[in-house]
């Protein structure tokens, strides 16, 4: 419904006048044409819809408009998207058909321009966005914003190219965000100094702390891997008007459980005002990048919420420009079609392809740890056998591959520590943020029919073991999936319990999976190109006698 006029009565929780009220509502043509104050005991609430202040839409496999459908019921009404997944695989034409499939949705989405794509040189993409590329989509009032600035090295040594994509968003008064784990001191100033406004990669509270006092947003997450509500919570109250929520990566099975209303469910029952913690979920990512989305006053789109109290904050109704978008955990959007985009070019691997040759000296090996993004990084002698470096599921010291997904090329080959398989072998397309072919196994035969599935299905994620090979397709851009958001999420979720049964003690196994890759976190990571050094900046041999920096 959104023509014509209807009302809606209820308790109002105004954010933008830090009031509760009783009143009604009054909608014509998706338009709050009129409130009204009315006495009356309500048994439900209205308030504005939650907003995601960044997201990846490709990390829940979803297309936009699938994601819309499933965000909606859980009182989320727009989302700030940093397509930078698909551009990584696709370019221009992988932003084009998130933007297009996002605008087949009365959910407001404000998308930005990727600013590393590649992320890094380490790496092999499927596309590169140069600064004219940016600049282009910086121009279009259809972009909001430029998407995380992850190489921070660039800016701190003023890249030309990369200042140049800076400069771009600044003369366009576009907004600039960055990502900055662990950046401190004079390096952290040169970095903001340069124009970038936000942080979603905080590793510790003094580091928060000094990056609000350079004028900084500090964005708190709240995703499959990284959680960060516990660490930084406490900033709600002195800050409220510089945080937001974000969930940054969330995988199928977590976002229908839940969103940004969980943010707000936790912050509030760990006892902090409901209008900042309000306010972090809907003001202010709507003011910082200018969503066109309601917020509760005369003449606002008729963007909000009913929940039935503000202790579950369970979700009753959604509206969307004056259309009930979602009732009671079911989304009122039906169902649309997908025209698969790909790019895939990698031919089958042989067993021989994953065998690692060397001495049984000391070997670099990256530590994966359940929740975090960040690695770590040990040194001992590998098991051997046959003068080759094989898995150890003893030590839990197992191989990994990344197999360059554009190009036919040999894998690139690590150790790794964390994922507990005793047997099998998992693996998957999507790898950040270059996506290419990602697997862990405990045997080379296993690996190499893992990544052969991934191949085959030009992209998904895989679990093999015994005789047995579970798929989850992924035919677009082979990060996200053309089906519904709940049996994408029932089929992820039967993945992940088929590696728990493997041995793997990781509750996101695939996830985890997924930033083994990501060369822009630290310390210790693998590309298609091999291992690479994420504090130096640099790729390593596996055997080099190095230790983090």
């Amino acid at each position: 419904m959104n023509s014509g006029e209807f009302t809606v009565s209820g308790t109002i929780v105004d954010v933008v006048g830090t009031r509760i009220y009783s009143g009604t509502l009054y909608i014509r043509e998706g338009k709050i044409v009129r409130i009204d104050p009315e006495a009356g005991n309500f048994s439900s609430f209205i308030m504005p819809g939650f907003i995601d202040a960044h997201v990846h839409i490709e990390s829940s496999m979803l297309t936009p408009y699938e994601f819309a459908r499933v965000a909606v019921t859980h009182g989320t009404v727009a989302a700030v998207a940093d397509p930078h997944e698909i551009a990584n695989v696709l370019g221009m034409r992988g932003i084009e058909f998130m933007m297009n499939s996002a605008a087949k949705s009365p959910f407001k989405y404000v998308f930005g321009a990727p600013s590393c794509v590649p992320a890094t040189p380490f790496e092999t993409s499927g596309a590169s966005l140069g600064p004219s590329e940016v600049a282009c989509l910086l121009d279009r009032d259809d972009i909001g914003f430029l998407s995380e600035v992850m190489n921070y090295p660039g800016v701190i040594a003023r890249d030309p190219q990369l200042m140049e994509k800076i400069e771009s968003a600044s003369k366009c008064g576009k907004k600039i965000d960055g990502h900055a784990p662990g950046l401190r001191g004079e390096d952290l100033r040169k970095y903001r100094q340069a124009g970038i406004e936000t942080d979603h990669e905080t590793l510790g509270l003094d580091e928060a702390l000094e990056k609000l006092q350079l004028g900084m947003k500090i964005l708190i997450r709240e995703g499959s891997a990284a959680k960060d509500l516990e660490r930084f919570h406490c900033l709600i109250d002195d800050h409220s008007s510089d945080c937001m929520f974000c969930t940054d990566d969330l995988h199928p099975d977590d976002l229908v459980s839940g969103h940004i209303n969980s943010l707000v469910r936790t912050a509030f029952r760990q006892g902090h005002d409901l209008m900042k913690v309000l306010r972090c979920a809907c003001l202010n990512p709507a003011w910082h990048y200018n969503i066109p989305v309601g917020l509760l006053q005369v003449g606002d789109s008729a963007d909000f919420i009913v929940v039935e109290n503000l202790e579950e904050f369970t979700i009753r109704e959604t509206y969307l420009e004056g259309r009930t978008a979602a009732r009671r955990g079911k989304p009122l959007l039906d169902r649309i079609g997908v025209e698969p985009v790909n790019a895939f070019a990698a031919a089958g691997k042989h067993v021989n392809d994953f065998r690692i040759e060397g001495k049984g000296i000391p070997v670099n090996i990256m530590v994966a740890t359940d929740g975090e993004l960040v690695t770590g990084w040990m040194r001992t002698p590998p098991r051997m056998e046959h003068d080759c470096v094989v898995s150890d599921p003893h030590r839990d010291i197992l191989k990994i591959a990344v197999v360059n997904r554009y190009h036919d090329r040999p894998p690139a080959l690590g150790l790794v520590r964390g994922f507990g398989l005793k047997k099998g072998a998992i693996a998957s397309s999507v790898a950040h943020d270059s996506h290419n072919i990602v697997a862990v196994g405990v045997s080379d035969v296993d690996l190499c029919r893992a990544v052969n599935s991934v191949i085959e299905h030009r992209g998904g994620l895989v679990v093999v073991h015994d005789d047995r090979t579970a798929v989850l397709p992924l035919p677009v851009a082979g990060i996200i999936s053309d089906g519904d958001a709940w049996e994408v999420a029932r089929l992820y979720s039967e993945l992940q319990e088929e590696t728990t049964r493997l041995g793997s003690p990781l509750n996101a196994p695939f996830l985890t999976l997924s930033f083994m890759a990501l060369l822009v976190i630290p310390h210790l990571k693998v590309s298609d190109k091999g291992l690479f050094d994420a504090d130096r900046f640099a790729l390593i041999d596996l055997f080099a006698e190095t230790h983090p920096a």
